[in-house]
């Protein structure tokens, strides 16, 4: 079956090019797709426009437009173990991992069937009885939803559900590396109702189809998940056309830890907070920032349960961790491994290939963790987007949140301490657009993510996470028309 969607039609791509997909378990080719290039990439857009401007989508009642989301949800809980096992094959994740993302793809779609039917019009008093003033909100028109490989269903879900409940159309691009959730996504769809051109999708290389997608004329509103780099270059081009755009780029995220803590709590908030799914987490806590007198001790921890963690297939029952996404990326985080021991600091352990028979043909990289870290170390600003703890010291609360903001990010951050009051200081100090206090990684659909600096700008999930898809538009009416006045001649 094609894996493009364009105008109620799944077709191949026009030029006929394809992609294999891997797993990174084995390296392994399980499914090859449709690889979009520029002309198929346009079509979608073209549909989107189409829908947008003359079908009924956007002048459809929201209650029916939520009840499309609700519908999806139930969907993917009908799919729910297809569509985990298609996630660990594309991604390498475990299975409970990718369970849970389904779970989660299904909490954000019921959140915003809610969400999306709150009243949000206004009237507003002028003090004037002959005027009638209000403030009303309309789709933005159509969008481009572009999510990332770690957590491609789980991201593309953030965009498309509230953008659908707004009101708008839709192309969505997976990662050309994690595609075949998105499309199984899009099918459900379908299958719930989304009229004609409403929903579109494109597969291919950024590379190919990503001017199409972001600087088009007929594209409205651009939103991305990814890397710096293609969060900058997307900016740029949409400003021709001073689109809206949102970008969530990533975080280099701290992780302040006090004497005060249990110790072995401590210690498994940490390696949960760096290492789950190997690390490949925009909101990882790859930074350590730990009050001396316990430093010693809590990263001896760390070592000796990251050396525990069982690898393998992430279909296999008892595997706790998979390998990385690609033999390009796991060559990117090694990089880092060697910058690391290049700049001074001192590895624990990791940095290495696994020595596992069954895990060579994969993509696997230990647990790393590097002690004797400063802030002047590239490994400690820059994202590694691998599983590489860094660790730093401090002896005084300034201290600690001086490293937690000595960061050209800020998407996420953490303290953990047992003292109510200094819990709420370091939060409220910390720049960054989640903090947890005890605790590392939770999110729930109705609070808000997103970042600061240059982790990005726009919010996704709670109601700002729809707000970023409507329009807000003030009507004045005059009961009593009269002359203005104004000009006497």
């Amino acid at each position: 079956m094609p894996e493009l969607f364009v105008a109620g039609q799944w077709r191949s791509a026009a030029a006929g090019g394809t992609r294999d997909v891997v797993n990174p378990f084995d390296a392994q080719v399980f499914a090859v797709v449709d690889e979009a290039a520029a002309e198929d990439a346009e079509a979608a857009v073209l549909a989107a426009r189409t829908a947008f401007d003359d079908g009924p989508w956007a002048r459809t009642p929201v209650a029916e437009r939520a009840a499309l989301l609700d519908r999806v949800a139930d969907l993917l809980q009908r799919d729910r173990e297809e569509i985990a096992r298609t996630e660990t094959l594309d991604t390498g994740k475990t299975l409970a991992e990718s369970r849970i993302d389904v779970d989660d793809v299904t909490a954000v779609f019921r959140y915003y069937a809610r969400e999306g039917v709150v009243e949000v019009d206004r009237t507003v008093d002028v003090g004037r009885p002959e005027v009638h003033s209000r403030v009303v909100h309309h789709p933005v028109g159509v969008c481009t939803l572009i999510a990332p490989w770690n957590y491609p269903l789980l991201q593309i879900s953030w965009k498309v559900a509230p953008a659908l409940v707004a009101g708008n159309t839709v192309v969505l691009k997976p990662s050309e590396v994690t595609p075949l959730t998105t499309v199984h996504l899009v099918k459900l769809l379908e299958e719930a109702g989304a009229p004609p051109g409403v929903v579109n999708l494109v597969l291919g290389a950024g590379g190919a189809v990503g001017p199409a997608l972001t600087s088009h004329p007929a594209v409205d509103l651009v939103s991305f998940t990814g890397g710096l780099a293609t969060g900058r270059s997307i900016a740029k081009v949409a400003a021709d056309t001073v689109k809206r755009v949102t970008v969530e780029l990533g975080g280099k995220n701290p992780n302040i830890v006090f004497a005060d803590v249990d110790l072995d709590v401590a210690v498994d908030t940490v390696l949960t907070g760096v290492f789950l799914h190997s690390g490949q987490v925009c909101s990882a806590g790859t930074r350590l920032i730990v009050e001396e007198s316990i430093a010693d001790d809590l990263v001896a921890g760390v070592v000796e349960r990251a050396r525990r963690i069982r690898f393998g297939n992430g279909l296999e029952e008892g595997v706790e961790s998979g390998p990385l996404v690609s033999a390009q990326h796991r060559e990117k985080v090694e990089g880092y491994v060697a910058l690391g021991l290049e700049e001074g600091a001192r590895l624990l352990t990791g940095g290495r290939r696994p020595d596992a028979p069954d895990l060579q043909r994969g993509f696997f990289l230990e647990p790393t963790v590097f002690d004797g870290c400063d802030r002047s170390m590239r490994i400690v600003q820059e994202e590694t987007f691998g599983p590489i703890l860094t660790v730093e010291r401090f002896r005084t609360e300034e201290e600690a949140v001086f490293l937690g903001n000595d960061t050209t990010y800020g998407l996420a951050g953490a303290v953990q301490t047992l003292d109510v009051d200094r819990g709420e200081r370091v939060a409220a100090a910390l720049r960054h657009g989640t903090v947890w206090i005890n605790d590392f990684g939770p999110y729930v659909p109705e609070a808000e993510w997103g970042g600061q600096r240059m982790s990005g700008n726009g919010r996704e999930l709670g109601p700002a996470g729809l707000a970023e898809y409507r329009e807000t538009k003030h009507v004045w009416r005059t009961t009593r028309p009269a002359a203005p006045g104004w000009f006497q001649g």
